[in-house]
């Protein structure tokens, strides 16, 4: 069975939300049973997340059933998820039932989610495809990752193990498990035998406070942008003896930042683990060991069990050499199937055979840690310097106390952030560091940056 979730205690609870429900491994397994009578044949489904523990025993039914969920945001604009339906014909949705329109039928019920039929035929689908997900979390493109059962139970072993995940833990799962590190959390403690905490509320909010603090989370993952939050909500002061872990991954954190979680850590006696992955990946593909956080300060540490990483130039040599910049390529058992881009696609095959060139230009120590420099098409080429837009991010994120972004073309950087008064201050201070004319610099005020449900910056939005 999937994640192996039989073979848990029956009465040990699995899942605990922020709405007051709770789920044991015995009712996830009983439910799936159920779920299972509804589909005599392999087919698709899209499950609309809130993380609750209703969209979660919808996701793990179908896993469990070998039905293949689509997993989308609850909240996701209505025209794209009508896009998606169209174009890939999922047999029924699991939704909230204040989803429900009053022409719907509803086959099944459970925790606040119904099973409804959409009358659409479905495409034929590859026997070992398990999982669909949008390409980064968002929404705006019919563009899946496609993948398989093998590519979830490695991922959920290894991350278990690397994590010393235990059946006492009971992990914040406050990441959507729509997106890929959020229900790579879920699932890699399932396989533990523990209690996944599901949440959709927000760390400004005092019952996301209440919520962690009740139940005495002991894993916290998140992306760089929610660690500045924390930041700001003087998490690294807070007394919470239960929490072990604090783990990151989704980006690459201003140095600064990195330190204080490193400082918190050894301060505090917790493990600070960085982790680095693509949904391409099945999420997380390499991680420092905690022991190594605070004197590899920025590094996303080395491969993870059973997998293998390493550098290629353009012409594809393998780089041997320390601290030269390449594009890093990853293989292993989570490796997933390829994309999708419309219905017909659910029926190919393994495409990527283990191998993922992850499009990101790394350097690699003389230790055999590796260090993210930028995405390899995140370049600009501006008065004959290579410039990288994510370099020129961190750069001003580290010197100033602004959100920011870069974007832009061989002829001119674009960079918003959200301070009007910096402007000039920011331009000049980029110009001197890139040692790039200034006029190579445009400057824009934005009050908010476009984010997706994971923190993610959408450029494509700028």
């Amino acid at each position: 069975m999937f994640l192996e979730l039989d073979q848990k205690s029956s009465n040990n609870i699995a899942l605990i939300d922020s709405e007051g429900q709770q789920a044991t491994y015995g009712d996830v397994v009983a439910f799936s049973q159920l779920f299972g009578t509804i589909f005599p044949l392999k087919t698709l489904i899209i499950v609309l997340n809130n993380n609750t523990v209703g969209s979660a025993m919808g996701y793990l039914a179908a896993m469990i059933e070998r039905v293949v969920p689509l997993m989308l945001s609850a909240t996701m604009d209505g025209e794209l998820l009508k896009e998606l339906t169209d174009t890939y014909h999922p047999e029924f949705l699991w939704k909230p039932m204040d989803m429900v329109q009053g022409n719907e039928t509803v086959v099944l019920e459970k925790c606040g989610y119904a099973l409804v039929p959409t009358g659409l035929e479905p495409y034929p689908l590859y026997e070992d495809l398990s999982l669909l997900l949008t390409t980064s979390g968002s929404t705006g493109s019919p563009k899946l990752v496609r993948h398989s059962y093998n590519n979830l139970e490695a991922q959920a072993r290894n991350i278990s193990a690397f994590f010393d995940a235990k059946e006492d833990d009971k992990p914040m799962v406050d990441l959507p498990i729509n997106y890929t590190m959020g229900l790579s959390v879920l699932n890699s403690y399932l396989y533990a035998g523990a209690t996944a905490l599901l949440t959709g509320l927000n760390p400004i909010s005092p019952k996301y406070w209440e919520f962690l603090k009740t139940n005495e989370a002991t894993v916290l993952t998140n992306v760089p942008y929610y660690y500045e939050i924390l930041k700001k909500l003087r998490f690294f002061r807070m007394d919470l003896p239960y929490l072990r872990i604090i783990t990151q991954g989704g980006g690459k954190m201003s140095d600064e930042l990195y330190m204080e979680c490193a400082e918190y850590a050894k301060r505090t006696g917790k493990k600070f683990i960085p982790t680095y992955g693509q949904t391409e990946g099945s999420a997380r593909m390499a991680y420092l060991p905690a022991e190594l956080a605070y004197e590899k300060c920025g590094s996303i540490g080395r491969a993870i069990p059973n997998g293998k990483l390493y550098l290629i130039n353009d012409d594809e040599t393998v780089i041997t050499e320390p601290d030269v910049v390449g594009e890093m390529v990853y293989e292993g058992p989570n490796v997933t199937l390829g994309y999708a881009v419309k219905g017909e696609d659910l029926i190919l095959g393994d495409e990527r055979h283990g191998v993922l060139k992850t499009g990101d230009m790394v350097k690699m120590d003389a230790d055999g840690c590796f260090y993210i420099v930028g995405r390899k098409k995140r370049f600009l080429k501006l008065w004959g310097y290579r410039v990288g837009l994510d370099e020129c991010e961190n750069i001003i994120k580290s010197a100033f106390d602004v959100e920011c972004a870069c974007v832009g073309d061989d002829e001119r950087m674009r960079i918003y952030v959200n301070s009007e008064a910096e402007l000039d201050t920011i331009k000049k201070y980029i110009a001197s560091k890139t040692n790039v004319n200034s006029s190579a610099f445009e400057m824009h005020y934005i009050e908010k940056l476009p984010r997706n449900d994971a923190g993610k910056i959408l450029y494509s939005k700028l």
